[in-house]
């Protein structure tokens, strides 16, 4: 049965950004990356962002991010929405990786601000409208302006949403100011994409998450989201304050690095992380288990 998706819910509610797994010798783990994405699945959440920041898109080959969308698709795309992150500062390069996911099979794209080149409001513009024209699918803008070096400005994401193919936005903006003014103006799904500030960009129009900490804490988001569709905002803030210590801990350091660490201690595939990324301390790694047992994780 395919994954229900709503105009309002696009691609659910609780998706994670899934890491990709490697083998021990650093290749590209495609009976892990389905082990997980089942795991993740059963766990409850409604789609997958596959080749995003958090899965090393930086370090993988087009080819391996053709295997791992096919990979990930086979082993649960009939039951999540599985959504190929396509973005690089390159617009030519992500219309090619999007329609490479379009012939793979993918349910939507995800593409990032364009980062280090640091385009003017009307490069965003054309960079995102010629990755929605490039296929079928619908896109979900991603607004990361701590990594990209630029914000999607809320002008240039009313523009945006008039695409009929643009769809949501990744929110990691960390300004709920702006984003409530963004929410109301634009239409677009929002999706959360600061796991911190969950709960805060639900209260003003969020539709979801996009979440790394999913990997370890799905059942406690999807209750942290149903009590707030349910109107209980005390069950929904206190969920919220039990993850408080997951939270803080997954963003200690680069939290590709913490979320493998936090897979491997759970006996789930992860593997070793592609340089410049590296593997967490020993110290590093006690702080990581303390601070998941405090948000109640079991190791």
């Amino acid at each position: 049965m395919a994954p229900i998706s709503t105009p309002q819910t696009p691609f659910g509610r609780v998706l994670t950004a899934m890491v990709t797994p490697f083998t021990a010798d650093g290749a590209l783990d495609l009976d892990g990356a389905q082990r997980l994405a089942a795991h993740l699945v059963d766990a409850g959440n409604d789609g997958l962002i596959v080749n995003g920041t958090t899965g090393e898109s930086p370090t993988t080959s087009d080819a391996e991010k053709d295997q791992l969308v096919r990979a990930v698709l086979e082993a649960v795309g009939d039951r999540a929405h599985i959504v190929a992150g396509i973005g690089t500062n390159d617009t030519h390069h992500s219309v090619e990786l999007a329609r490479a996911a379009e012939r793979a099979g993918a349910h939507g794209l995800l593409a990032v601000t364009p980062y280090y080149n640091k385009p003017p409001q009307e490069g965003l513009f054309r960079h995102f409208t010629a990755i929605a024209d490039a296929t079928g699918l619908p896109v979900m803008l991603y607004d990361i302006p701590g990594r990209s070096g630029v914000p999607i400005d809320t002008e240039t994401i009313v523009r945006l949403a008039a695409h009929p193919r643009i769809v949501a936005n990744k929110d990691a903006k960390g300004d709920l100011g702006r984003a409530s003014w963004a929410i109301a103006r634009s239409g677009l799904a929002w999706y959360s994409g600061d796991d911190m500030l969950n709960l805060p960009l639900l209260s003003v129009g969020a539709c979801g998450f996009v979440s790394v900490v999913s990997h370890v804490v799905t059942p406690e988001l999807r209750a942290l989201i149903d009590a707030h569709l349910s109107g209980d905002v005390q069950k929904a803030t206190e969920v919220h304050q039990r993850l408080l210590p997951v939270f803080t801990g997954m963003f200690r350091t680069q939290g590709v690095i913490t979320t493998k660490a936090a897979l491997t201690l759970q006996g789930l595939p992860a593997g070793p992380l592609r340089l410049p990324l590296v593997e967490l301390s020993p110290e590093e790694t006690a702080q990581l288990k303390i601070d998941l047992a405090a948000g109640g994780v079991q190791l």
